[in-house]
């Protein structure tokens, strides 16, 4: 499924936008919104893999919203004005709506998208798939995001939260980093210091400051559960490492 946010200062036009998004089968809507700074903060909490985005709109425009992002994701412009068609394509737009479009219009264009989002895909997974024996090599992991593949040190992992087919991956010194992946993938991938207290949480345990019966200390303002079915794991774990009587 390709993640998708629709976003259009109009109420009637995003509406519009929204059921059409929600009749492709391959996309998935995950917000619609009004207002380009309304998106980017969808945008800082959740992937987004497309984005369906009206040109005018107050405040910031579509086009300049889109410049503005560092690793902007599948784009197709929508608007009333055809001559800004030229300048959707100069910021790689892969369609570009007319208003008044049809859902066979929409369609047209979200067939593009899938296009681009496959492509994309294999290219990164050739990607992953070179660097798999060195990230292997030098206690490193290779994992998509933003339509990139970054790479990031085992060793400065604090934990990881599920969020349904995503984790999200927090690491010393930068910002969470949210990928598409699987609990028991990742697992496979990591040493024995990291540990799954919970279906929702896989910690480093090196990263640990305090553990009590049914939970996690990591620092003072982040607490994490510990899971009925993974706290005889834990314990073992702590037996194995406790000095004392």
């Amino acid at each position: 499924m390709i993640r998708t946010l629709v976003i259009d200062d109009e109420p009637l036009a995003l509406q519009q936008l929204a059921a059409y998004t929600q009749k492709i089968p391959f996309l998935e809507l995950v917000a619609q919104c009004q207002s380009a700074i309304e998106a980017q903060c969808i945008m800082n909490r959740e992937q987004i893999d497309a984005i369906f985005i009206d040109i005018n709109m107050p405040d910031v425009n579509g086009m300049d919203f889109v410049r503005s992002l560092s690793a902007p994701p599948i784009v197709v412009f929508t608007t009333a004005y055809s001559e800004y068609a030229v300048d959707g394509y100069k910021v790689e737009a892969v369609d570009y709506l007319l208003k008044p479009f049809s859902l066979d219009d929409f369609r047209r264009a979200a067939s593009r998208v899938k296009k681009r989002y496959e492509l994309e895909n294999a290219t990164l997974a050739s990607s992953a798939a070179a660097t798999r024996q060195e990230a292997n090599d030098d206690n490193s992991l290779f994992l998509k995001t933003d339509h990139r593949v970054v790479r990031i040190d085992i060793s400065n992992i604090i934990y990881v939260e599920g969020m349904s087919e995503y984790l999200k991956i927090y690491i010393e010194g930068q910002r969470p980093v949210i990928t598409l992946l699987s609990m028991k993938k990742l697992e496979e991938h990591l040493p024995g210091h990291f540990l799954r207290i919970h279906r929702s949480y896989i910690v480093n345990m090196r990263k640990v400051h305090e553990v009590t019966k049914n939970r996690i200390v990591m620092d003072a303002d982040t607490y994490l559960p510990v899971g009925d079915i993974y706290k005889e794991s834990l314990s073992k774990y702590l037996a194995d490492k406790y000095l004392g009587r």
